[in-house]
């Protein structure tokens, strides 16, 4: 039996999340319905990161057992069959110990605002047409990196053993026309990223102090975090690996 990752990268506006659902289009189901057309045989994909229903994802992994063999000749032919807003990049054969999830050691999101209508953008970004405080968001994104439980940020009903999650990187940043979170972490919860976003935007907008922020983040109550932005301004931008990790495993 082989083991091979999957390197993919799609556009989540249609679909309602990354993993499989009953009766709901999802990219692990796109995905899988097209390769078992293609090698005739059902194909089973664990993936590396869930992403929420309109979230994107400049890259993303899965891993599958086959006795197949993948080749990159057959890349091109499954593209054809995919829709137009997934891309599969590259078969990449591992050993059979290798996991998309439990070996990655951080994943990176960005949050996309613009503040201008642009008729190009509007389900790739947050149309946010509000003045913003950019030294307070700032602000706000560098308290996040003293803290590790962000049980506020985690929707409800979240089955996971801990809340706890250490931040690497988080930052605010004007690129281009576009107002952007960054932030990288060994670990997400559900919601979080948006409800990071929603509430340092309240920041932002001076409807709360850096100091209610901190209030927010060691209440470990998520009715008091803001989860409403949309998930098309989010993109999972790289899951990250230990140094090597592709060559040590091939």
């Amino acid at each position: 039996m082989n083991r091979y990752f999957l390197e993919v990268t799609y556009k989540g506006n249609r679909y309602a999340g990354f993993q499989v659902q009953d009766n709901a289009m999802t990219i692990q189901g796109e995905l899988q319905r097209v390769l078992e057309t293609f090698f005739r045989q059902p194909l089973e994909l664990t993936g590396s990161s869930r992403t929420d229903a309109g979230v994107h994802a400049r890259q993303n992994f899965f891993h599958v057992d086959t006795a197949l063999t993948l080749s990159e000749k057959a890349v091109y032919n499954i593209n054809a069959m995919l829709p137009p807003d997934i891309m599969l990049k590259r078969f990449i054969p591992v050993k059979p110990t290798a996991h998309s999830r439990f070996d990655a050691i951080a994943r990176e999101y960005e949050y996309y605002i613009y503040q201008q209508k642009d008729p190009f953008i509007y389900d790739r970004a947050y149309y946010y047409p509000y003045h913003l405080d950019m030294a307070k968001l700032c602000e706000a994104a560098a308290t996040i990196k003293e803290y590790t439980d962000f049980t506020s940020f985690s929707k409800r009903n979240s089955q996971v053993h801990t809340f706890n999650c250490t931040i690497q990187h988080s930052e605010w940043e004007q690129r281009d026309h576009y107002i952007v979170y960054r932030v990288r972490s060994n670990r997400f919860l559900r919601g979080m990223v948006r409800g990071l976003v929603g509430t340092m935007l309240r920041v932002g907008r001076q409807r709360i102090t850096i100091e209610d922020f901190r209030n927010i983040i060691q209440a470990k109550d998520c009715s008091k975090a803001d989860f409403a932005v949309p998930g098309h301004g989010l993109f999972l931008v790289q899951v990250i690996y230990p140094s090597g990790y592709f060559e040590c495993n091939a």
